[in-house]
């Protein structure tokens, strides 16, 4: 638990801090240009951390099935990421404890 506040707790201070200095930043046409472009590199960086992720966590049928099943709850029906967190483990508790997937 202290590691995970001393890894998030820093960037929420920055953010915080840095609130006002960003809202002064837009203003001027070359500042937003240069903030536009960062938000487009994180947004990317996103993109590919997650499109390495899915590569390496979808390991078969079942495991596409769940990723396909938790797009469609998300997105459809804005079921909370929390439950589906939970959803998918209790499959994948329940289908390894009935041997239909191998637990690595």
């Amino acid at each position: 638990m202290l590691a995970t506040v001393a890894i998030f707790v820093p960037a929420f201070v920055l953010v915080a801090a840095s609130a006002p200095l960003v809202t002064r930043l837009r203003r001027s046409s070359a500042a937003g240009a240069v903030l536009d472009g960062i938000n487009a590199a994180a947004l990317t960086l996103m993109v590919v951390v997650s499109a390495q992720l899915a590569r390496s966590a979808i390991a078969d049928w079942f495991t596409l099935g769940l990723a396909a099943l938790a797009a469609l709850l998300l997105l459809r029906y804005r079921v909370n990421s929390a439950w589906l967190v939970l959803g998918a483990a209790a499959a994948g508790g329940l289908m390894a404890w009935l041997g239909v997937v191998r637990v690595h």
